[in-house]
């Protein structure tokens, strides 16, 4: 059973839907305890939407957002800047932007702004995904105060505080993330302080490494793969000895509870299960809740079948890719950014995560009485943007109710 966070946060109204909302308040009444991973359906009549059970804003990102507005209210007139993105999604930092935030660096770590342009009675908001040590240490030396506004969500810094425990026990850090993503650069920054560290993308990485630890892989193999992305003095005759797995908060947490097997499993082997404790430390407890929840509600979702799936989101975000990987296992998935990508003729503009581009597709519905589409969105992406995307997709068929008349089938009209 997950976590059940209750916490509410003052997130501005127009990131709210007047339909999701509601639909999501009817099921928190049925499901209170979060058990359930039942599908929602709006019933529109010739379309009909099935919506997950968890999905959209998490408890880090309603965080964030609260705290970045606040910084907004309490401090006119001033200078206020984003380490990064708040978040990955394009309309919720536009904006941010629009409001007078100005962000000190892009995504990839790259300075917009310099910092000698940064004063003490400046304000900075640190990112949901945190930010790096050598970033922090800057700022503080610019003689800014930093915890005010910082949003770093929690399962983040739990994250970050495990790692730190790894170290103080001797075991070397795997981190099981995207080297060039903000919050693994922040996590590796922190666990490097500690421990040996290395950062692995995924499962065939992962098995280059317990490759090594069985002996049929040699040392300088790993320093060629890995290169750039281990901490300074990184040895692995050394430092592959005794491990503990992390993750990028936004990754599939089935792809790294894997990769942490597979490093139980090597270290087994070699070492023998008597001492397996001594080479593996189990870190099963920073999987974060709202990243699990989201994974297994979409594979409930998909589980229902349809004619295909819309998943929205910004384009850059790793816990929405990875909610059109699961989907795309089942049926075709358009990966769109907001409503505007659905044009009035089917045409649909929407990004291909293995092509890495956006593409143009034009849909043809089967001639039948009624259509099945899934919908779905990432942990960034304000519900308010899925009512908009309902609203394009059911004005393609005609004859369908709006979503208001569908939440009328529901009792809730």
């Amino acid at each position: 059973m997950y976590l059940c966070v209750v916490k509410k946060f003052d997130v501005p109204s127009f990131y709210r839907s007047p339909v999701i909302s509601r639909m999501k308040a009817l099921q928190a009444m049925q499901d209170p305890r979060r058990e359930s991973l039942e599908p929602m359906l709006l019933d529109l009549g010739p379309v009909r939407f099935f919506i997950p059970r968890h999905f959209g804003f998490c408890y880090g990102v309603e965080n964030a957002i609260e705290i970045a507005f606040r910084a907004l209210s309490e401090n006119p007139g001033k200078r206020i800047f984003l380490v990064s993105q708040m978040i990955h999604n394009p309309a919720v930092n536009r904006d941010l932007e629009e409001r007078g935030v100005r962000f000190l660096m892009d995504t990839a770590g790259k300075v917009i702004i310099p910092p000698e342009e940064i004063s003490p009675e400046d304000v900075v908001i640190i990112p949901a995904f945190g930010a790096s040590v050598k970033v922090v240490t800057m700022l503080q030396q610019r003689g800014l105060e930093l915890k005010k506004y910082d949003t770093t969500c929690p399962f983040v810094e739990k994250v970050w505080n495990r790692s730190a425990r790894l170290g103080e026990e001797k075991y070397s850090v795997i981190i099981h993330g995207k080297a060039e993503h903000e919050e693994t650069r922040a996590t590796f920054s922190r666990s490097s302080l500690h421990s040996p560290s290395l950062v692995v993308l995924n499962r065939e990485e992962a098995l280059i490494l317990t490759g090594y630890i069985e002996g049929k892989v040699n040392a300088e193999e790993i320093l060629e793969v890995f290169k750039g992305k281990y901490s300074p003095g990184f040895d692995p005759v050394k430092h592959l000895q005794n491990v503990g797995v992390v993750n990028q908060t936004t990754m599939l947490a089935s792809e790294t509870e894997e990769i942490a097997g597979l490093f139980r499993n090597a270290m087994m082997r070699r070492y023998g299960k008597e001492n397996l404790k001594m080479h593996f430390a189990d870190t099963r407890d920073t999987l974060c809740y709202a990243t699990n929840q989201n994974q297994d509600a979409t594979i409930r979702l998909a589980e229902k079948g349809g004619f295909c799936a819309f998943v929205v989101g910004g384009y850059n975000s790793s816990n929405t890719t990875h909610l059109v990987e699961i989907l795309e296992k089942k049926m075709p998935v358009y990966f769109i950014q907001s409503a505007a990508s659905v044009q009035k003729n089917g045409e649909i503009m929407h990004f291909n995560i293995h092509r890495r581009q956006e593409e143009s597709s034009v849909l043809s519905f089967p001639a039948k009485d009624q259509t099945d589409i899934l919908i779905t969105s990432g942990a960034s992406c304000p519900d308010s943007m899925v009512d908009e995307v309902i609203r394009q997709l059911a004005a393609l068929f005609p004859g369908a109710l709006t979503p208001e008349e569908g939440l009328g089938k529901l009792g809730l009209s």
